[in-house]
């Protein structure tokens, strides 16, 4: 069913792309600040309370609705999942900017690209040149990859196998999601409140991380994938960051990183990968990375069902 499943929410996406998920997230922001408002009271604890409500009663829900959905009929539950995964994952969530940003450059629209970068980023990008744009474009690319679909596949597969439905694709979304909102909360401000949303978003990044990275290795340049991961990794300000990007820059053979103007300051990054300067033609090899990935995953599911289903 997992497989199923998640062809089925890629096709749905690629035919029909969700543009009602602005007001999703303009929801969410209601709801966890709903909680931030009444359990805000500076202590981990307090976070820790907010964070398991916020996403315990979300998860129950699902839970509840796909039991009662496979009582009726397994399809309906399977029909389920997909929408699950609909609202959850998907590469259009983030390639229409990167698509766009492709086609400006190789149109040689420096500041198009530029405008549509910060748009994307939530940040100014106008003084970045045009090998900064390409650069920075699929460093973006590489991250929501992993957090739209690689990270999102990963626990919903897991809690699928063991019975429990699709909820672990709610799980990492709306952990990432706190993350976001709490995990950056100031410590002046807001004391400890935020310290536990951002803690267990660590530890459910830690396999799928991994995993994401490991098929960039198979699918790209092992070699080089293998050696970026190890050695450049830990050198990025962000640990989760760094190792997909890391490894992203070794399977595709380009570099990374490296320092940029960012609001009129240096914003001093080190540099990732090996090869060549990043430009448009890396882009397109950055799809097609990332492409490969999806197809490899998929195949590695399908083997899981046919040896379950031979088990």
């Amino acid at each position: 069913m997992s497989l199923l499943s998640l062809i089925a929410a890629l096709l749905l996406e690629q035919v029909h792309p969700l543009s009602a998920r602005k007001y999703l997230y303009g929801w969410l922001n209601s709801y966890v600040d709903f909680f931030q408002f009444h359990f805000n009271a500076g202590e981990r604890k307090h976070g820790k309370i907010a964070w398991a409500l916020a996403i315990g009663l979300p998860l129950l829900l699902v839970l509840a609705m796909y039991y009662i959905l496979a009582a009726a009929h397994p399809f309906f539950a399977w029909a389920f999942s997909v929408l699950v995964l609909y609202f959850t994952m998907g590469f259009r969530q983030f390639s229409h900017y990167f698509t766009d940003i492709h086609k400006a450059l190789r149109a040689n629209k420096l500041d198009e690209a530029r405008t549509l970068l910060s748009e994307w980023r939530g940040k100014s990008c106008i003084e970045l040149n045009a090998e900064e744009v390409a650069r920075v474009t699929i460093e973006q690319a590489l991250l929501a990859s992993h957090r739209h679909v690689f990270g999102v596949v990963t626990w919903f597969v897991l809690f699928m196998m063991v019975g429990l439905g699709p909820i672990g694709a709610i799980l990492y979304r709306l952990a990432h999601f706190l993350n976001a909102r709490w995990g950056i909360l100031s410590r002046e401000e807001d004391g400890d409140f935020g310290v536990f949303a951002r803690q267990a978003y660590h530890v459910m990044e830690w396999l799928p991380l991994r995993f994401t990275a490991s098929t960039f290795a198979i699918v790209g340049d092992f070699e080089d994938t293998v050696y970026c991961w190890r050695t450049q990794s830990q050198s990025w300000p962000d640990p989760e960051g760094g190792i997909l990007l890391a490894s992203g820059a070794g399977a595709l053979g380009v570099l990374l990183g490296q320092n940029i103007i960012q609001d009129g300051l240096p914003e001093f990054r080190p540099e990732l990968g090996t090869g060549d300067a990043a430009d448009v033609d890396f882009m397109q090899s950055a799809v097609g990375l990332v492409w490969r990935a999806m197809v490899f995953w998929l195949i590695m599911l399908l083997l899981l069902t046919l040896a379950n289903l031979l088990g």
